[in-house]
């Protein structure tokens, strides 16, 4: 058996269906059962990490878990899996992780990570850079104007499908020739976010356009959603990506055996989002 938190988000969900893909017996924890939507097969159980007096009977019997990352809440919980006889933790942490730029979101990831290093459990940690899916955030300027809103349209990331993140999880949990490693993952492109919206174009065959925000207009729209500090930490690491170098690793083929998620790929995949 193994336990997925964060079962219902965009890359747990992808890990609930490449589990079973393989034969695994899947559970979930959700804060929210009743709404989780998963595949049948799953069983949702009630729960929340930052609670971990709450998992009580979703420990039972799982030999390995899919750990979202929960600042605050990891240890209590981390010490009930090991109790329940928990075998295995990947953790799906993040490259801010150690990042001056990134302020309070590295430190977040750095602190879970500490979480599951302490927890002398078996562990495997995953830090992704970019996630490609974050530019669904565009979809309602795409079906509107055909004009992409962004700041610091020079910053260069090498952005990462959220299955090829799922699948190195996967591939964690059902072996351990990973366990204690810090795994880095990318994608197979370094990219802008002028350069992302050109392929998005190409994909959707319309003509899209890329308008730079100053910081300060991004700041005023992003804190309706988010908190100051994680939005003020997340503009001063896209800064000091302008025109900077962003490393292309293998890591995802070399752990699954097939090559990264190109960008047009995704975009073509989640095309329906953006019409």
């Amino acid at each position: 058996m193994f336990l997925v938190t964060g079962a219902t988000g965009n890359v747990g969900r992808q890990v609930v269906e490449l589990l079973l893909d393989a034969g695994a017996r899947v559970r979930a924890l959700s804060r929210r059962p009743e709404t989780a939507g998963l595949p049948d097969g799953v069983e949702v159980v009630a729960g929340d990490l930052q609670r971990p007096e709450s998992a009580g009977s979703a420990l039972e019997g799982v030999q390995g878990l899919f750990l979202f990352p929960a600042p605050g809440g990891l240890d209590g919980f981390l010490r009930a899996a090991k109790k329940a006889g928990a075998e295995r933790v990947v953790l799906l942490s993040a490259s801010a992780v150690g990042s001056e730029e990134a302020g309070p979101l590295g430190r977040a990831h750095a602190e879970c990570e500490r979480a599951v290093r302490a927890s002398e459990l078996p562990w495997t940690v995953l830090r992704p850079g970019a996630f490609m899916v974050n530019d669904l955030r565009w979809a309602p300027a795409v079906r509107g104007d055909g004009v992409v809103r962004a700041p610091f349209g020079r910053a260069v990331t090498s952005p990462i499908d959220e299955r090829d993140i799922a699948a190195v999880a996967t591939r964690a949990l059902l072996d351990d020739a990973h366990t204690g490693a810090t795994l880095e993952l990318s994608g197979p492109q370094a990219l802008t976010p002028v350069e992302r919206v050109r392929i998005l174009g190409e994909v959707l065959g319309r003509e899209l356009r890329f308008e730079e925000q100053s910081p300060e207009q991004a700041r005023a729209e992003w804190t309706k959603h988010a908190p100051a500090e994680i939005v003020d930490g997340s503009l001063s690491l896209y800064a000091s990506l302008v025109d900077a170098e962003s490393p292309v690793l293998d890591t995802v083929e070399r752990v699954t055996g097939r090559p990264p998620t190109r960008y047009a790929q995704w975009a073509a995949r989640h095309a329906a989002d953006f019409v």
